[in-house]
C-alpha cells in the first residue's frame, strides 16, 4: 500500500513548545485522524505537512518532497484550515471565479452541485452566513478540484450533530469515489473518529503517543473497573494508566483478552477514543 503522506522526525522548537521527532504515516484509501488535546502540536503537524511551518525532519507527500516540490503538490490537496482565508466580502460564486484560476482541476459542476447538496446560496456574501455554512463552503471549495488528500483541521468544531454527520458523509463518498484517496482530519470529536476513521494518531505535548488501526484500538483496549485488592494484584506492564475513583479504580489496558486470562477479571468496559485519550493524559502510573 502506497502512503499519500510520510513524516520521519518531524521536528520544530519554539519558545515554550517542542514538536520532538513526529513520524506516521497516511496510507492511501485511508482516512487518518489526528487527536490530543489543545496544544498538543496537531496543527504545527499539519502546518509542517504544507510547509506553511518550516519544520526539521522529512516530510514526504505523494512520495514527493513537501520542501521541494512544494508546486507540484499542492496541485493535489485539498485544505481546510482553522485560520483559512475566505473573504467576508466574497459570494461563493465569486470563489469560484477565483479558484479556476486557481486550479487547474478546478470542477466547476462539482463546485456548484456541492453548493446546492449544502443548500448553500451562490450570490450572498460569506459574512451573512452561519458558522456551519461556512464551513460546508470551505470543505466545497477544497474538494472542487478533485484532489488525492485533504488535509482538514477540526472541520467539525462548532457545528450541530445534523451538519457534522452531513459533512462526514461527504469524507466517506470522498475516499469511496477513488481509493487512491486520503483524508488527515485533526479534530477535539473524537466520536466523529469512530465512525469513519482507519487509523488514529495520538499526540501529548509534542510527541506521538500511538499511531493504530481505529479497530484494533477500540477492540484491544479496555478500562477495568476493581477495587483495591484487584488493583494491587495487577503488575504495572500490564496496564497504561490508572484513575482512583471514590470505590473503585479504573484501569487502561492495550489489552484487555491479556487481563481476563492473566488475572481472571472479567469487568472490563469497552471504551470510546475520548475514554482512552482521557486516561491516557489525566491518569496515574
Amino acid at each position: 500500500m502506497k502512503n499519500n503522506i510520510e513524516l520521519q522526525n518531524v521536528s520544530k522548537k519554539y519558545k515554550d513548545f517542542e514538536l520532538k521527532n513526529v513520524s506516521f504515516c497516511v496510507p492511501e484509501g485511508c482516512i487518518v485522524g489526528l487527536i490530543g488535546e489543545n496544544g498538543a502540536g496537531k496543527t504545527t503537524t499539519i502546518k509542517s505537512i504544507l510547509n506553511i511551518t518550516k519544520a526539521d525532519g522529512v516530510v514526504k507527500i505523494f512520495g514527493k518532497d513537501n520542501k521541494k516540490e512544494e508546486s507540484k503538490i499542492k496541485e493535489q490537496i485539498g485544505v481546510v484550515l482553522d485560520d483559512s482565508f475566505l473573504s467576508d466580502y466574497l459570494t461563493a460564486k465569486q470563489i469560484h471565479s477565483i479558484m479556476k484560476d486557481v486550479y487547474k482541476t478546478w470542477d466547476e459542476n462539482k463546485f456548484f452541485q456541492l453548493l446546492k447538496q449544502f443548500q448553500l446560496p451562490t450570490d450572498k456574501m460569506i459574512k451573512d452566513f452561519s458558522s456551519g455554512m461556512k464551513m460546508k463552503l470551505k470543505i466545497a471549495t477544497a474538494i472542487a478540484h478533485n484532489p488525492k488528500l485533504l488535509i482538514l483541521d477540526e472541520p467539525t468544531s462548532g457545528l450541530d450533530p445534523v451538519v457534522r454527520n452531513e459533512i462526514l458523509d461527504i469524507f466517506r463518498n470522498y475516499i469511496e469515489e477513488d481509493e487512491t484517496r486520503s483524508i488527515l482530519l485533526s479534530t477535539h470529536i473524537t466520536t466523529d473518529l469512530e465512525h469513519i476513521s482507519d487509523y488514529i494518531v495520538f499526540m501529548e505535548k509534542g510527541k506521538i503517543l500511538f499511531h493504530l488501526p481505529t479497530n484494533e484500538l477500540l477492540e484491544n483496549f479496555g478500562i477495568i473497573k476493581c477495587g483495591k485488592e484487584d488493583f494491587s494484584r495487577l503488575e504495572e506492564k500490564d496496564y497504561i494508566n490508572y484513575k482512583k475513583e471514590k470505590y473503585q479504580y479504573e484501569i487502561l489496558t492495550a489489552d484487555k483478552s491479556n487481563i481476563r486470562k492473566k488475572y481472571n477479571i472479567t469487568t472490563i468496559d469497552k471504551p470510546s477514543i475520548e475514554d482512552i485519550m482521557l486516561l491516557y493524559i489525566k491518569g496515574e502510573k
